[in-house]
């Protein structure tokens, strides 16, 4: 597709699009089982109060509530995927739009099923799912009663639930005063204004010209420090709030709330910030290396995000790309790049931009239908092959997944779902690395790999860093107001970026402005993903059989194991910092020979 061209959706030649027929082979299709939600849920709530009865009862309660869950899944799946194929599409939007609506209504009734299973006596509940008949069903209810000990009573726990949409308020108003209300400066780019927003802040960033990265950050961070006594306190709102939350159900802090669901320890969080801690001078010597390759007096903020190298002139046609991803993944088998691959080319994928189509890429993949990918492939840029490996990645554990497990285990924690993607990219590095042809191509690729390190590692791993002391300084009673998160971010800032860098006066606004803090405790799994997959790829591509083996096993898992278990049958215990350190050697290895280019 020529890249200067931008067709309508309905122009896009359909072996570009994504095959939903495996979902539904028709919109008349869709409608059924729709309007079979609503059934569905009447089924499943006619158990309501009646679960303590007998294991049978219980047994036909979960099949009731297994079968609505699927159909909600695959209803959801379908529109979801034809909205974010063409947002301007308005029938699309209305069925998208509907399958949420009617999604709602089911859990809301379904709110009774938790507290009235976990009121069953243990005795009667443990020796129920071991029956023969509970094999499909126990571990969705021994996860369900790992619970039982933070559960209040029904009364106490629909209190909670109702207080669940004001909560939100600090999270929505941020969002609506950082996308909507604020109002940038435009940026001066080669005589030119042009609008800053959130979206085209990074874009800025990324820019060689460093007069226009200056002026961007300059004018964004002004705006934000403008209304930094209104974001503390949304942002000391949002952390007063898993606090309550975490109190309220017996937790002794946020952090051991928001880990408790898939069983990580407390170590793992802390184990991470202190291993990267002993490797700050690795990093810091990164950013003497970006001083020296960019030339500047003094590495200033706004110049660790541009690419230390610019972009190889090569095309790489899409079937190309597909080549590479088959070669590169060699080493996990026929199996495993003869179905990846079949579906990159037959029906999985959506390949390019159309008008009014979502930006970026992800996959998702239900029990039912494809794993799907969407795509906005460009043949210029070869960072986009890397994210059809990634995305690849996802899109197989969804297929090892679903093909090894019934409905009700086969979901894998968000904990392990960057394992899978990141591992596919460590492959292709190794493999375009190995068959550069020049220096300027290996330089790219070094570079490239220790900034994506660099930004899932280290960054993320500061943030961690940050929310577990904004939280802890709010439950010892420290009330958090912009001057302690400024002070607390910039000490942060210092102790990470190292001597190299000169921070401006409102640098520390950073802290201030990351969206994926209101989601409180979930910025470390980027970093014990990339740790995990780094380590997993080396332990494979230097095994054998043995090894592979026990990485097809995580692949396998689904949600049969808590993340931490997978993990140690893939042959990686998170629960040490030996994984974390590797993939810190890992970048200091890169950087070290893109210093020796």
């Amino acid at each position: 597709m020529a890249e200067n061209s931008i067709p309508n959706r309905k122009d896009v030649p359909s072996k570009d699009k994504w095959d939903l027929s495996t979902l539904y082979a028709s919109d008349d299709l869709w409608e059924k089982d729709l309007a079979e939600i609503s059934v569905l849920t009447e089924k499943a709530v006619s158990f309501k109060g009646k679960l303590a009865d007998s294991p049978e009862t219980l047994l036909d309660a979960i099949k009731a509530i297994e079968a609505l869950y699927l159909k909600i899944e695959t209803v959801s799946e379908y529109s979801g995927l034809k909205y974010t194929a063409d947002e301007g599409d308005s029938t699309a939007h209305d069925m998208d739009g509907r399958a949420t609506i009617e999604s709602s209504k089911a859990f809301t009734e379904l709110a009774f099923f938790s507290p009235e299973l976990l009121s069953i006596p243990d005795e009667k509940i443990n020796a129920w799912i071991e029956r023969p008949d509970f094999a499909d069903y126990k571990i969705f209810i021994q996860k369900e009663l790992h619970f039982k000990p933070h559960t209040l009573s029904e009364k106490e726990e629909r209190i909670l639930s109702l207080q669940a949409e004001s909560g939100q308020t600090a999270q929505n108003t941020f969002s609506l005063l950082t996308n909507v209300d604020f109002q940038f400066d435009p940026v001066n780019v080669d005589g030119t204004e042009s609008p800053l927003t959130n979206s085209t802040y990074s874009v800025y960033l990324h820019n060689h010209n460093r007069e226009v990265r200056k002026d961007a950050y300059t004018k964004f961070y002004k705006t934000f420090e403008a209304h930094q006594n209104t974001i503390a306190s949304l942002y000391a709102g949002s952390v007063n709030q898993d606090v309550f939350r975490a109190r309220a159900s017996g937790f002794k802090s946020s952090l051991e709330s928001k880990l408790f669901g898939d069983k990580v320890p407390e170590s793992v969080y802390r184990n991470l910030i202190d291993t990267v801690h002993k490797n700050l001078d690795a990093l810091h010597s990164y950013y003497s290396l970006r001083k020296k390759m960019m030339g500047v007096g003094e590495l200033r903020h706004y110049d660790v995000y541009v690419p230390l190298v610019k972009d190889v002139a090569k095309k790489t046609s899409y079937d190309e790309a597909v080549d590479i991803c088959r070669n590169a993944l060699a080493p996990l088998g026929k199996e495993y790049t003869d179905t990846l691959c079949g579906g990159l080319l037959g029906g999985w994928v959506d390949r390019y931009e159309n008008k009014g189509k979502r930006s970026g890429a992800f996959s998702s993949g239900g029990y039912k239908g494809y794993p799907y990918i969407l795509l906005n492939y460009k043949d210029s840029n070869i960072r986009d092959v890397f994210t059809m490996a990634h995305e690849g990645g996802h899109s197989m554990h969804s297929w090892y997944s679903k093909n090894n497990n019934p409905f009700m285990q086969y979901n894998y924690t968000i904990f392990e779902a960057e394992v899978a993607s990141t591992f596919n990219e460590e492959l292709v590095f190794e493999y375009l690395l190995k068959n550069a042809k020049d220096a300027e191509t290996r330089k790219y690729l070094l570079s490239m790999r220790a900034d994506d390190i660099l930004a899932t590692l280290h960054r993320q791993t500061m943030f961690a860093e940050f929310e577990l002391k904004a939280h802890e300084l709010v439950e010892s009673g420290v009330p958090l107001s912009a001057t302690v998160l400024r002070r607390e971010y910039r000490k942060l800032l210092e102790l990470y970026f190292g001597p190299e860098m000169v921070f401006e006066e409102n640098s520390d606004m950073e802290g201030l402005r990351i969206p994926h803090f209101y989601n409180a405790f979930y910025v470390y799994k980027y970093a014990t993903g990339i740790s995990a997959a780094l380590a997993l790829a080396k332990r494979v591509t230097e095994g054998g059989e043995a090894e592979k083996a026990d990485y097809f096993k995580f692949l396998k898992s689904g949600g049969s194991r808590y993340p931490i278990e997978s993990l140690k049958v893939a042959g990686v215990d998170m629960s040490s910092s030996e994984p974390v350190q590797s993939a810190l050697d890992t970048f200091e290895r890169l950087t070290k020979e893109l210093a020796t280019l």
